[in-house]
């Protein structure tokens, strides 16, 4: 009797199934399933307001490249304290078909910039100088990464996908509680940098929630670049008046500087961790060599059996950390400047050695952590959106101004605001930058050199599939929370947005110190920590990671993180 009833129970299951599916159908709803996944194509941003652009980009016929690029303008104009066209990033690219490919289009020093520019005559770091006004600017590669990547990759046309950004700047958008706050805090230094004015200070009121910005400067220089492409950014009159806002500023920066920049097509890093293709950015980021690095170090360790944030697991990650940020601060620069010992730092037997000299029993304390021995041989408000489309082609992008709202200093005229990522060299080597970074002769100042980044935008693959698009803002931090991101859901089986989600800790080798979101680690493994010398330090959020995890059942489930704004839209 069981073997008659037992496919009767198949069939009768096919058929509900088959219902579930034609109502799916006849709903309009096939791309969505019950737990928010989406099947079309996903966007998820650091604001909804672009997020949504993105998404209507896709829904057009657009890919992921066109979304991206409308993502990175729409950030510019609505996301003003990291998304810009007056910076630089990077960016992650694999085809539906696995073709990979990488785009630096970090910023460069000036061609006037000289190795001491930011010292006192006792050789002394001036740190103002680096991070503030018109000094502190590198040479702007967002513009040019976007024509660039559209150029190779793009299936609409260069108009359709600037407009959107013109419209937010023409028509204005409404600021969130969040945004008004931080204009309303940075109001005196504004005006102090910007004394001709920017649509960025409100002279009749303080800012308040749903009040509209509208940046009508903005608006006419997206026009320009939509209809001259790179030369309406590089050279005319956005150039002139870049060129002179540097001059009534003391900056570096000549139209000769705006006119040879180019941003460069880079071979992706790959990598390996328990069977998935980690995909990442080589020099001049930092972050995917030390990404690798971190996943090989801590591979020989059964982080699963010991489970989340346990002592053990931290303690291991740690020592993994404080290894591979000591070789970060000796062994990597731009490449076209200096020669990255890369193949040495990504040899597994390498990184396995390091953590030879792990101790059990107490911490290895950082002043006997020194960075490999090789034959041979940036501020928290960046920002990140990953991309997937229709055909699963995907893209990952890092971009930053380095500090939140960048130098501070608006380019009259043109309406955006310029980086302060001159900080992120080596202003003296062997001194910290505004993260607590320590850095060396690799990454030191020279005329046209691209400083180095943490930035880490990542895609995985498994088995020859697409797996997972994730990247992070957080300056020294973002290394350490994509490696969290991507161990959650490996070996903690966590969901996209959970893995998002999950506190995280962090060490960088110096300061000595590990930080940790407030309930990262429980009571008991703090005080377990603590025993064997780790000194644990609270600090606010860690990583704002937005990221999109492909289902086996082919359906995209999105990571948006609950730190900010940021938001997940598919369709």
């Amino acid at each position: 009797m069981q073997k008659t009833i037992k496919p009767l129970i198949n069939i009768n299951l096919i058929y509900v199934l088959a219902i579930i599916i034609i109502s799916g159908c006849a709903s309009g709803q096939l791309g969505k399933n019950n737990s928010g996944e989406y099947r079309n194509g996903m966007v998820v941003s650091a604001n909804p307001i672009a997020s949504e652009v993105g998404v209507e980009i896709l829904k057009k016929g657009g890919n992921a490249i066109d979304a991206a690029v409308a993502v990175q303008f729409a950030l510019a104009v609505v996301y003003p304290n990291a998304g810009n066209i007056g910076g630089g990033g990077f960016m992650v690219y694999r085809a539906a078909g696995g073709e990979i490919n990488a785009l630096d289009f970090r910023e460069k020093a000036a061609t006037s910039a000289s190795r001491d520019m930011y010292l006192d005559s006792a050789g002394n770091p001036i740190v103002a100088k680096s991070l503030y006004g018109h000094l502190a600017s590198g040479i702007p590669g967002s513009v040019d990464g976007m024509v660039e990547a559209h150029q190779k990759y793009g299936k609409l046309t260069w108009k359709q996908v600037l407009q959107p950004a013109i419209d937010l700047a023409e028509n204005g958008f409404k600021l969130t509680t969040r945004q008004a706050g931080e204009l309303n805090g940075l109001h005196r230094n504004l005006m102090d940098f910007n004394p001709n004015g920017t649509a960025f200070v409100n002279l009749e009121s303080p800012w308040k929630e749903n009040d509209i910005l509208v940046q009508h400067e903005l608006a006419n220089t997206i026009k320009i670049i939509q209809e001259k492409g790179r030369a309406g950014f590089y050279e005319g009159a956005v150039a002139d008046s870049i060129v002179s806002e540097m001059n009534r500023g003391k900056g570096l920066i000549t139209k000769a500087d705006l006119k040879s920049y180019h941003s460069i097509w880079r071979k992706p890093i790959v990598g390996n961790y328990r069977g998935y293709k980690i995909i990442t950015m080589p020099p001049t980021s930092s972050g995917g060599i030390a990404l690798v690095q971190l996943l090989q170090s801590v591979e020989p360790y059964p982080l699963k059996k010991w489970g989340f944030n346990s002592d053990s697991t931290v303690q291991v990650i740690v020592e993994a950390e404080r290894r591979v940020y000591a070789d970060r601060a000796t062994h990597l620069g731009d490449p076209d400047f200096y020669t990255v010992p890369q193949h040495d730092l990504l040899n597994t037997a390498y990184n396995k050695n390091r953590m030879a000299n792990f101790n059990w029993v107490a911490a290895t304390p950082s002043s006997q952590v020194l960075a490999g021995e090789i034959k041979g041989a940036e501020h928290e408000e960046t920002t990140h959106f990953s991309i997937v489309d229709h055909d699963g082609n995907a893209v990952s992008i890092t971009t930053t101004l380095n500090g939140s709202y960048g130098s501070l200093v608006a380019v009259k005229g043109a309406g955006f605001l310029l980086n302060n990522e001159m900080d992120d060299f080596s202003v003296k080597p062997g001194s910290p930058n505004m993260y607590g970074l320590v850095g060396g002769e690799a990454n030191a100042i020279a005329p046209n050199k691209r400083m180095l980044s943490s930035m880490t935008p990542s895609i995985v693959e498994k088995d020859g599939r697409l797996f997972m698009v994730v990247g992070t803002p957080g300056g020294s931090t973002i290394i350490t929370s994509v490696f969290q991101t991507i161990i959650n859901v490996i070996d903690f089986d966590m969901s996209m947005q959970s893995a998002v989600a999950a506190k995280k800790f962090h060490h960088q080798w110096l300061p000595d110190e590990v930080y940790v979101e407030k309930d990262a680690i429980d009571s008991l493994s703090t005080e377990k920590l603590k025993a064997k010398g780790y000194k644990i330090v609270l600090r606010g959020p860690i990583g704002r990671v937005d990221a999109i995890l492909k289902t086996k059942w082919g359906y995209y489930q999105s990571g948006a993180d609950p730190r900010g704004d940021d938001k997940a839209v598919g369709y």
